[in-house]
This record gives C-alpha cells, structure tokens and sequence, in this order.
C-alpha cells in the first residue's frame, strides 16, 4: 500500500512537470489513471529537415514538443491518442538513422532515435501501451491515416508542373497525396475527413479531380441506393489522405531552427519502472 502511495505521487509529480514545461501554452496532462511511461528525445522529419522534439509517452497517449531554452522548456504541444496510432519500422535512410514512422489520421511523420535498442524501446513500449488500452476499451484501430509530406529539400521544382521554385514561386503541399507544389497547382481545396472534418484543405490538380470523381460516384450510389436501385456499391478506397492542416503548416514554416538553443539533439529515452504500465 505504501509503495502505490509512493508510486501514485511520484506519477503525479512527473505529469505535472510535464504539463508545466509547456508553460501556458499547453493543454492540461493531468488526469486520472493516467501514467507517465517514458521520455526522450527524438529527431522528427519536418518539411524544412529533422528536427530535434521532445517525446513523452504516457499509458494513453503520445505528447510531443518543441525544445527551447535548453531543454527547459517546450512548445507546440501536440498529443496523440494511443489508439489512432499506427507505427511502421523502417531501415535506416539518408538522413536520419533509427527511423521509423509514426501515423495518424490527421499527421504522419518519421521519427529517429539516437540507437537501435532506444528505437526498439519506443515502439515496444508504444505498442504494449496500445494493445492494453485498446483491450480495455474493445475499440479497434482505424484504417484512413494522413500520408507524410515529402520534404522542401526533395525537389526543386513543381512535382505537377515541373515549374521551378523560386522566392516568389513558394512551395505547397498536397494533403492528399504529400507532393511538393506550387501554388498555381494547389488552388483547389478538398474536404478530407479524417484529418479535418470540416475545412477544406490545400491539394493539388491531380487529388482534386480523383476526389471529385471519387465524391461523384459516391453521390450517384447514393441516389440509386435511395431510389431502391439493387445495384452493389462499386468503386474502390482511395489511397490513404493526408497531413496537417494550414495551422500546423505554417507552424513547421516557423520552426525555430537555431542549433544554440539546444542542448544535446539527442538525450536517452527514459524508461521510468516495468510496473509503471499500469497505475
């Protein structure tokens, strides 16, 4: 009984730290049953490169962060549900070793650990996290998650048109399928439930007359469906939607990208106590 006194103290003391180091910013983390796992950092692929964030695992979601004032501090609080996560492990690219990928209905994105045990350690943890939360709840994971943007850096010209980028001609990103494009080629906005049920996103030429084609043939089932038309549903899934919306864009586009005001990019991730799992 002492232990668990213990143990529940010293849980809500390190929550709560958490929670303060993303100043007023950040949403309350506090919350009953709630168990801080783990913590770390890891380098996550953003439009402009990889970039250092501080990742903290709790026993229901997944809580990541900008690093300011060595370390001190965060911003751009993010979380995400254990239950819309979907990971892939990935050999090791160009640019970040220890990779692998993270998805989400509404944001997909890589990530990479300073070793391949820590990278181990993140995804076990993460999944034996999931499938206890997911057993207890007896929901199942979802099936539509956001692809990943492929990066600024990857193409110097219009992945539509081919026109060049310049200062004035400024890249865009589909939502539907993650290509690099230019503005003249992302005019339309298309609805893309998963990742905002309500907004019209930024896609480019292409996505937009499939989804529209996509939006037709699915009005017209409907209409037959209506009319008692016995005629089965046709027409395949499209591949799986996409990424942030113009917030979280312009947020990567304000990514503070000063080495100085981080310590170490990369710091070991924390595993706190095997009985920690469960409150």
């Amino acid at each position: 009984m002492v232990d668990q006194l213990t143990f529940a103290q010293e849980n809500r003391e390190r929550i709560q730290a958490v929670e303060n180091s993303f100043g007023g910013s950040g949403k309350p983390l506090s919350q009953l049953g709630r168990v801080l796992i783990g913590e770390g950092r890891l380098m996550k692929q953003s439009r402009r490169g990889p970039q250092p964030k501080a990742f903290f695992l709790f026993n229901d979601v997944l809580v990541y962060g900008s690093i300011i004032l060595n370390g001190r501090w965060h911003k751009r609080q993010q979380i995400i549900p254990l239950e819309d996560i979907q990971l892939e492990d990935l050999e090791d690219g160009v640019r970040m070793r220890n990779q692998w990928l993270i998805r989400t209905p509404r944001k997909s994105f890589y990530v990479g650990a300073s070793s391949y045990e820590e990278k181990r350690a993140w995804i076990e943890h993460i999944e034996d996290c999931q499938s206890r939360l997911l057993e207890s709840s007896g929901r199942t994971l979802g099936s539509k998650y956001a692809v990943t943007w492929i990066p600024d850096q990857a193409s110097a010209v219009c992945m539509r048109c081919s026109n060049k980028f310049t200062v004035t001609q400024r890249r865009h990103h589909c939502r539907k399928c993650g290509f690099v494009v230019c503005g003249a080629c992302s005019k339309k906005r298309a609805l893309i439930g998963h990742i905002h049920p309500t907004k019209g996103l930024r896609v480019c030429k292409v996505c937009h007359s499939s989804l529209s084609k996509r939006e037709s043939e699915e009005e017209a089932q409907e209409t037959s469906r209506v009319r008692g038309d016995s005629t089965g549903k046709t027409g395949s899934d499209e591949d799986e939607v996409e990424v942030p919306s113009e917030e979280e864009e312009a947020e990567e586009q304000m990514e503070d990208h000063d080495p100085s005001r981080w310590v170490d990019s990369w710091s070991p991730y924390v595993y706190l106590k095997p009985e920690h799992v469960r409150p």
